[in-house]
């Protein structure tokens, strides 16, 4: 039985239809596959600041975390966002349980290397994977909030990308990262054709020459960063498309996955 992380967008998680927790649900069901879901939530937490009203500032594109900033923070990605994401998969016939990073030092965190200017901004440093795996083995998908935790009790709001990514690393996981497009698309004589694979070289290159661009650019180097900290593999697809995971999971071509080195770019 493989570890599978699923990596939820804040941006998406209003949209995702019940077919896609039904389809988590039949992966914990079918016993080859144990889905573990890290989720993000940076709209909601635009959304309670400005109800709360409080000021959000940013540098270089990043939210700067305040302690005050940081409990609104726990509190959309920790709660609300966190129990929707249980809730829908209680709907859909599954048994989630929904964690933080913070609980039983699940996420053990230390300051971002631009810490300085955002603030309580975290990277992992370690993951208790026996907590996942207690889980687990208890018939339950974890639901994971990325808020981390240092040996002080500080707490850090983390990227879920990244807190994604090291706890794929951790459990010698496969990693998805769910989206709203079908996967890296580029233009090849006129028309847009999605990549089957690609390398972290490949990607660069892609970049450089304009072709992968605008807001794929955060998600192409999440995929890439995931193989740095350790993932064999990541994938980028539509989490909107019914059945998209379930075929990803029997070994179908699905989204683009994003490998060390291998096969060479093509197109479908």
């Amino acid at each position: 039985m493989g570890f599978l992380v699923i990596k939820c967008g804040g941006s998406i998680m209003e949209d995702m239809p019940q077919a896609f927790y039904e389809d988590i649900v039949a992966l914990k069901q079918s016993g080859e596959w144990s889905p573990i879901i890290v989720h993000g939530g940076g709209p909601l937490i635009t959304s309670l600041l400005a109800k709360l009203d409080i000021k959000t500032e940013f540098a270089g594109g990043l939210r700067i975390t305040s302690n005050e900033v940081l409990d609104v923070a726990e509190m959309a990605l920790s709660g609300l966002a966190n129990k929707q994401l249980v809730r829908n998969i209680g709907i859909a016939g599954g048994r989630a349980i929904g964690i933080s990073g913070t609980d039983g030092g699940l996420l053990e965190a230390r300051p971002a290397e631009n810490a300085g200017m955002l603030g309580f901004v975290g990277e992992v440093s370690n993951v208790q994977t026996s907590i996942i795996e207690h889980l687990v083995e208890g018939g339950f998908i974890p639901v994971i909030s990325p808020i981390g935790m240092d040996g002080t009790g500080q707490r850090y709001n983390i990227n879920g990308d990244t807190a994604a990514a090291a706890v794929a690393a951790s459990l010698g996981a496969n990693l998805c990262f769910i989206s709203d497009i079908p996967g890296i698309l580029v233009e090849k004589e006129g028309e847009k054709v999605k990549l089957d694979a690609a390398t972290p070289a490949e990607i660069d290159g892609l970049i450089a020459s304009g072709q992968i661009w605008g807001g794929m650019i955060p998600k192409v180097r999440a995929a890439v960063n995931a193989l740095n900290f350790g993932v064999r593999e990541a994938a980028i697809m539509n989490g909107l498309e019914p059945g998209s995971l379930l075929s990803y999971a029997r070994g179908e071509i699905q989204g683009t996955k994003i490998i060390v080195e291998q096969e060479a770019i093509h197109g479908n």
